[in-house]
């Protein structure tokens, strides 16, 4: 799974990765750990809630154990959020092709709109000027008519 999880990491081109994540590896990250405990123990930082209060008590070998069961926990959760981040970013994708779309329809209705309205406005100027002439015609109807009378 360690070589999927790195080819995922090298296909993903745009995504951020700190320079000192590139390398990383669980097999290496347990080895820093167990080779830092048989140098000199466990680093000051107990207080950061890796290892409880009890694990004072414990063994260095059950320490390992306990940190390598935290380490597994910790790469199933980052798989997690990274599947996510992914759907996310598949979603984000196909959100962005959809406005995409409707701002392209939106401009070509737009242009029809344009279109209809420079229509309605010629058509309402012929309507106008047959309306003219159809007075002046019935205005000439009724001249004539009171001529022939």
């Amino acid at each position: 799974s360690s070589k999927i999880r790195n080819l995922e990491i090298q296909s993903a081109d745009d995504v951020a990765i700190p320079e000192d994540c590139i390398d990383f590896s669980l097999a290496k990250t347990i080895s820093k750990i167990e080779e830092k405990l048989e140098k000199g123990g466990l680093p000051d930082c107990l207080d950061d809630d890796i290892i409880p209060r009890v694990g004072n008590e414990i063994g260095a070998e059950a320490q390992i154990r306990f940190l390598k069961a935290k380490l597994r926990v910790m790469q199933e959760e980052l798989d997690s959020v990274m599947c996510e981040c992914r759907k996310k970013d598949d979603e984000n994708q196909n959100l962005k092709s959809r406005l995409k779309d409707t701002e392209e329809e939106n401009t070509r209705l737009q242009r029809t709109i344009s279109m209809q309205c420079s229509q309605t406005e010629k058509y309402k100027m012929l309507s106008q000027e047959a309306n003219r002439k159809s007075e002046g015609l019935q205005q000439e109807v009724i001249a004539l008519e009171k001529v022939l009378q």
